[in-house]
């Protein structure tokens, strides 16, 4: 099931995540984040994981289609507050090259 929230302020547009990500939801946040990086155009996207629990490959997914989103319209990305769960697969996937990460939010 998919749980976001965003709110935006001064052309920074914040993205909370919750609960897991999997090939089950991923399809949702993807089109979800895209919708509102296109309504929004913001000059930067945080993707708030600090209530994401579980991510798999499909949460890989999520992020760079997010960064290609912001790439378009020459947004930034960053990634915040990940567990330690998400967090050990955004590292293993070498997303940190390409996302900035803020441990807090």
């Amino acid at each position: 099931m998919l749980r976001l929230t965003s709110f935006l302020q001064d052309r920074s547009l914040t993205i909370m995540l919750s609960g897991e990500i999997d090939h089950h939801c991923a399809k949702d946040y993807i089109s979800a984040i895209q919708a509102k990086v296109e309504a929004y155009v913001p000059a930067q996207c945080i993707l708030d994981f600090s209530e994401v629990n579980f991510m798999d490959s499909s949460g890989i997914a999520v992020i760079i289609n997010a960064l290609r989103c912001l790439n378009k319209i020459d947004g930034k990305l960053m990634v915040c507050a990940l567990r330690e769960q998400p967090k050990k697969v955004f590292f293993a996937a070498g997303l940190d090259k390409l996302v900035s990460v803020k441990e807090e939010y």
